[in-house]
């Protein structure tokens, strides 16, 4: 009888830490998390970028015996599948590495389909907005990029309202904004800044905007000219990077890209640059966000990865942090310093989106896309 009953205490000790509530492992450290994650053995993360194959690498070898596998998917198609799974009861992966806040935020996070994980060790030195209502680990961009080869003295474009002129007909790229996310908060953003746009417009062509009875101010009216002016829309960002960044053309043409792309200039034979000294502003800044998805079969292991993914106290974040840690990211740990080539995020002329605004005014823009098309 001893002996069954010493068993049975010895049983519920060993799986206690497993059955830990999600408080409990929200407040654990590093050291305590390990363990548990490495009887779970895996973990799984839907990631907006492809970088994802690096931490990979960086994660197993800091943590034997967990299996990471990371998965590259759009922010869109991220949405649409957590949405199907969770419907179908299915609960197959563990954390999100996801931009398009305006949609998580309304459709993952007010619904519980993800929650926030603040790890322990950094949430000390964040800002608050970068803590809710999701963990931000970088702000990316979709802004105006060029040709540098092309154009030794700077950016061709001083003013967004020049690519709606015959000179940039047909020579203005974008991926689909009704496929990418990102890309429809940059048009969006375009529509919440009318007094800007319309005092850019003026500065172009020397008169006052007058904007079409059916939009809603100066932003909108440029949504409209500049799909009037052949704006060309593209697959996916490798087309797109290739189009404006290759050397050897002569006339190439300029588009709204990720400025982090430019890391692959010398590896691809690109000449990508941001087009900084544009008015009145050359894109967006939107936050790219690590979250928990709820029922997360490895829930120690997620919140192990998500700490990781955060960097360590180096200035360069460490191997966790580094595949990021290129011109045109910027990290928001004070602690990890930005890449020497970047332009200084305070002098990166691009609006930083508010995530509730822009989900108000997301699905008046895409039936504006939508007629454009």
């Amino acid at each position: 009888m001893l002996k069954s009953m010493k068993w049975a205490l010895f049983a519920a000790v060993a799986i206690l830490p497993l059955t830990a509530s999600a408080a409990e492992l929200d407040a654990m450290s590093v050291k305590e998390l390990l363990p548990l994650a490495q009887k779970e053995g895996k973990v799984t993360v839907f990631s907006l970028s492809s970088r994802i194959a690096k931490v990979e690498k960086a994660f197993e070898e800091a943590y034997p015996g967990i299996d990471l596998v990371g998965i590259d998917m759009s922010s869109v198609k991220q949405i649409a599948r957590v949405v199907a799974e969770q419907t179908a009861g299915v609960n197959a992966v563990d954390v999100l590495y996801i931009a398009d806040t305006p949609v998580v935020y309304e459709d993952l996070v007010k619904t519980n389909r993800v929650v926030p994980y603040i790890p322990p060790r950094v949430a000390g030195e964040l800002a608050d907005e970068h803590k809710t209502p999701l963990l931000t680990q970088r702000l990316s961009t979709k802004v105006l990029m060029y040709n540098e080869v092309a154009n030794p003295n700077g950016a061709p474009v001083k003013n967004l309202w020049a690519l709606t002129t015959p000179e940039w007909k047909g020579r203005v790229l974008m991926v689909d904004p009704l496929q990418r996310g990102e890309l429809l908060d940059l048009l969006v953003e375009f529509s919440l800044r009318p007094d800007e746009m319309a005092k850019a417009y003026e500065a172009q062509f020397g008169k006052p905007i007058s904007v079409d009875s059916d939009l809603q101010g100066a932003g909108e009216q440029f949504v409209r000219d500049l799909f009037a002016n052949d704006l060309v829309l593209v697959p996916n960002s490798d087309v797109i990077n290739k189009a404006i960044g290759d050397k050897t053309a002569k006339n190439p043409p300029v588009g709204f890209a990720t400025y982090s792309d430019r890391r692959d200039n010398e590896k691809e034979g690109w000449a990508l640059q941001v087009a900084n000294d544009v008015e009145p502003s050359n894109g967006i800044l939107f936050p790219a966000v690590l979250a928990l998805v709820d029922k997360a079969p490895s829930p120690a292991a997620a919140r192990l990865l998500i700490d990781f993914m955060m960097g360590d106290d180096s200035a360069t974040g460490g191997p966790a942090f580094e595949p990021f840690n290129v011109a045109g990211d910027y990290a928001v740990r004070p602690s990890i310093k930005d890449n020497a080539d970047s332009v200084p995020l305070k002098e990166l002329k691009a609006w930083r989106i508010d995530p509730v605004k822009t989900a108000a005014a997301r699905k008046r823009i895409a039936d504006l896309v939508l007629t454009l098309q």
